[in-house]
Formats: structure tokens, C-alpha cells, sequence
């Protein structure tokens, strides 16, 4: 379960970084690729291993309008399901 005071970070050998030829993030681990939209670039982009859950949604809902908990929490279940977040 992901609390508020989760540190969610990217697992070792995984990797956000900006594509110029697609113009759009991309998500590299050893297993392959991902294209994450937007949305999820953002939130990844804050999971650093300091950052608690409920930092990055503040720090995302001072970005975005209509920034849910349950939104990010979302986000972060699915990339750890994928095994590419990890909680510190």
C-alpha cells in the first residue's frame, strides 16, 4: 500500500529521459522501453528516493490544476506493478 509518506524512487538501471526524435519521455530499463504520456512523465520525473508521495503531489498541484492523491497514487502503483518504481 502507498502512503503519504512513501519515498517512491526509479529501481537501479532505469532511466527518464527526453527523446528528441519522438519529442516525448521516455522510461528505459534493461527489459525495454516505455513512452509514459505526460502525466506520468511528471510524476516520475519527482521520484527521486527523497520526496514523500505527498510531496510530489504538492509539488505537482503547484504545476497543475486538479491534482489528485489518488491520481498519483495511481500512477506510482502501476510503474511499481511494471517493477520499475521501488519505495525507499
Amino acid at each position: 500500500m502507498i502512503r503519504p509518506d512513501s519515498r517512491p524512487r526509479l529501481r537501479r538501471g532505469v532511466r527518464l529521459t527526453y527523446d528528441r526524435v519522438r519529442e516525448t519521455h521516455v522510461l528505459l530499463f534493461p527489459e525495454g522501453v516505455l513512452v509514459p504520456n505526460p502525466t506520468a512523465a511528471a510524476v516520475l520525473e519527482l521520484c527521486d528516493g527523497e520526496s514523500t508521495v505527498e510531496q510530489i503531489v504538492a509539488a505537482l498541484a503547484k504545476r497543475y490544476q486538479g491534482v489528485r492523491d489518488a491520481d498519483v497514487t495511481g500512477v506510482l502503483d502501476r510503474f511499481g506493478e511494471r517493477r520499475v518504481v521501488e519505495w525507499t
